[in-house]
């Protein structure tokens, strides 16, 4: 069974900085993209940023570009997503994702596995 879970997230006053942490565990591929999604309330889930398995190859939403960045450490199964700069509209419930191959995407329906989300709200 395969598990992602976040941390990190929580009230930022905007212009701040927050740094999300997803651990995989479990029997994945050994070679997974990952990528973050986020959900405002009323809205759908929308793409934030996606990392290859080697880490070479990042991508990012507009809206977030040059303000977050996607990293990983593969010793530590772990993947972040630095954010600075924050907005009142960056408010939402982040999620990480794992995608059973090696190249990254920006589909959420590409990915295989999903954490529980975690909450990160920008205060103006």
């Amino acid at each position: 069974q395969v598990q992602l879970v976040e941390s990190g997230g929580g009230l930022v006053q905007a212009g701040g900085s927050v740094r999300l942490s997803c651990v995989v565990s479990g029997r994945t591929s050994p070679r997974h993209a990952m990528g973050w999604f986020r959900q405002a309330p009323g809205k759908e889930r929308e793409f934030v940023a996606t990392i290859s398995y080697s880490g070479v190859i990042t991508y990012y939403a507009d809206s977030v570009k040059g303000r977050f960045t996607i990293s990983r450490d593969n010793a530590k199964n772990t993947v972040y997503l630095q954010m600075n700069s924050l907005k009142p509209e960056d408010t939402a419930v982040y999620y990480c994702a794992a995608r059973s191959k090696p190249l990254y995407s920006n589909d959420y329906k590409q990915y295989d596995y999903w954490g529980q989300g975690t909450q990160v709200t920008v205060s103006s």
